[in-house]
């Protein structure tokens, strides 16, 4: 079974994620949607309230089959989460030019840390790219409409913030 890890924060998770984790879906048996608390950035959401979203985004709104996502909560390198679920590919989204020098770094330094597990990058649809968790809770605290952005259940829970 090949099974790849995404990680990231989905602080709360878009649609410009979810199209990154169905094109994952189609090249691998497995996919786990990885949330972790980084020390450098402040949350919105709680870890558990980001995997409650996740959850909710990708099971009861869109039905994407279970059996096939996992979603877990982690702090640790994701080479050692690799390593416990058996994946040998590090997935990572990129949404512009901007994004990759940083992801080529970060691929760079996990190949170092660990040789065997390689990292691959996919691009969300265009009409997804410009998409941002950071944006997506700015207009949803000034009142603006997300719909285009997020999952109906992720809107809730945006609003239910405010």
């Amino acid at each position: 079974m090949k099974t790849a890890i995404y990680p990231g924060t989905f602080d709360p998770i878009t649609f410009g994620h979810i199209d990154v984790i169905k094109k994952s879906l189609k090249i691998f048996d497995r996919v786990i949607i990885a949330t972790t608390d980084n020390i450098n950035k402040s949350y919105y959401f709680s870890i558990q309230e980001r995997l409650l979203i996740i959850k909710n985004s990708l099971f009861r709104d869109l039905k994407l089959k279970k059996k096939k996502i996992i979603a877990v909560p982690f702090d640790t390198l994701t080479i050692d989460l690799c390593k416990k679920y058996n994946a040998t590919v590090i997935i990572r989204g990129l949404r512009a030019v901007s994004d990759f020098e940083y992801e080529f770094q970060l691929a760079g330094m996990n190949k170092k840390l660990d040789s065997s597990i390689e990292t691959m990058f996919l691009m969300s649809d265009v009409e997804n790219q410009i998409i941002s968790s950071k944006f997506v809770k700015e207009i949803s605290k000034l009142g603006g409409n997300i719909n285009k952005f997020v999952t109906k259940s992720t809107v809730k829970m945006l609003k239910n913030k405010f």
